[in-house]
């Protein structure tokens, strides 16, 4: 059963624009431990991967806050939440903290798709519940 649907569309240039004012505490902000070095390592090599990184990441969050009802507010946290890829390229979502614990709670499935093409990064998530009880 369909839990929440959330979709998220991000334009590169304001992450860019975001992460030139404030540096690198944007990115540690939003990012969590295990996407930090997949950003700075993306963004070494070149620059527009690792904003289109971070803007991915940006987007899939808030697109998974949409789907669960709660925004980013507690127990949504930024960091508390992060997109990783399975050896095969596949994105999903790991959370942690007291995200984990209300999400496992409701015994929530969640599945998560990314893309990006130069200006623009978009995300959809559907989260599914269990279905209730005949």
């Amino acid at each position: 059963m369909i839990y929440g649907i959330g979709t998220d569309l991000c334009d590169v240039r304001r992450i860019q624009a975001t992460l030139a004012r404030r540096g690198d505490r944007f990115a540690e902000r939003v990012l969590g431990p295990a996407e930090l070095p997949v950003f700075h390592a993306r963004r070494a090599r070149v620059e527009a991967r690792g904003l289109r990184f971070l803007a991915t990441r940006f987007s899939a969050k808030e697109a998974f806050s949409k789907a669960i009802g709660l925004g980013i507010r507690w127990p949504m946290a930024w960091r508390a939440c992060e997109v990783l890829n399975e050896p095969g390229g596949k994105p999903y979502l790991r959370l942690s903290g007291e995200l984990s614990q209300w999400f496992a709670a409701r015994r929530l499935v969640a599945h998560v798709s990314v893309t990006d093409e130069s200006d623009y990064a978009a995300s959809y998530v559907v989260v599914e519940a269990p279905e209730p009880a005949p």
